[in-house]
């Protein structure tokens, strides 16, 4: 099942949930994430499948090689994952009309940023490491070098874990609130924490991006979408942004 979000603007913003694929147990149903286990032929299915329902091509789609950084590609078209040319980062850009980006998370925060006045899109991969890097900063960064203005970026977050489940050691918590402060956090059950959404709310907000939207699923509460924490061994989440028009 996919929730598509599509503005009068033009831009699109979609994330799915772990049902309508092919992929058996543990990753069952919808895995999108090529790289846990999971068959690569299922994942290829799901693929397909999970664009196909967004009315994609489901050879226009973006991926990345996830690292937990803050390195950002400017893309211009699909790559080529046959020849090696997928690299390894944690946020890309384009200001190609109907080119889809797609994020992979089990528990981070996917963020999708649109400025469709300017015609360019980004998402990023901000989990706890990629939060502290800054790779949200560097997206909007990125897409301002193309033409984007902070103030016009429409930005959506999708399912991840919450502040009030992400339970750290206080040590890293410390680590995390000396660069993002408001991503400091306590369990419900009393012990340290880190909000990534929260932090990632306050880096966007620093940039000059108001957010539109901030997703209320806990991943690791939720039956219904793929969680590291919870489940280890499991499928990836895909949040896909794109702008109206043709590649």
């Amino acid at each position: 099942m996919i929730g598509h979000q599509h503005h009068e603007s033009g831009a699109h913003f979609a994330f799915t949930d772990r049902w309508g694929g092919v992929s058996a147990a543990p990753y069952d149903q919808l895995n999108l994430g090529g790289a846990v286990g999971d068959d690569p032929q299922s994942v290829r299915t799901n693929r397909e499948l999970a664009a196909k329902a967004l009315g994609l091509d489901p050879a226009a789609v973006v991926w990345m090689n996830q690292v937990h950084g803050r390195d950002v590609a400017v893309v211009e078209g699909p790559w080529q994952a046959a020849a090696g040319e997928i690299p390894c980062v944690d946020a890309v850009v384009t200001a190609r009309r109907g080119l889809a980006l797609a994020v992979l998370t089990a528990d981070c925060t996917p963020v999708l940023l649109a400025d469709p006045v300017a015609g360019v899109a980004g998402a990023a991969h901000a989990g706890r490491p990629g939060l502290v890097a800054g790779v949200v900063p560097a997206a909007v960064e990125a897409m301002a070098a193309l033409g984007a203005e902070p103030s016009r970026i429409i930005a959506y977050t999708g399912p991840a874990v919450c502040g009030r489940c992400y339970e750290v050691p206080e040590a890293m918590r410390s680590e995390v609130a000396a660069v993002v402060p408001e991503a400091r956090s306590t369990t419900t059950w009393g012990t340290p924490a880190v909000d990534v959404t929260a932090g990632v709310r306050a880096q966007l907000a620093a940039a000059g991006v108001p957010l539109s939207e901030d997703s209320h699923i806990c991943t690791l509460e939720s039956a219904d979408h793929f969680s590291y924490r919870r489940d280890r061994t499991t499928g990836r989440l895909a949040s896909y942004v794109w702008l109206d028009g043709w590649l």
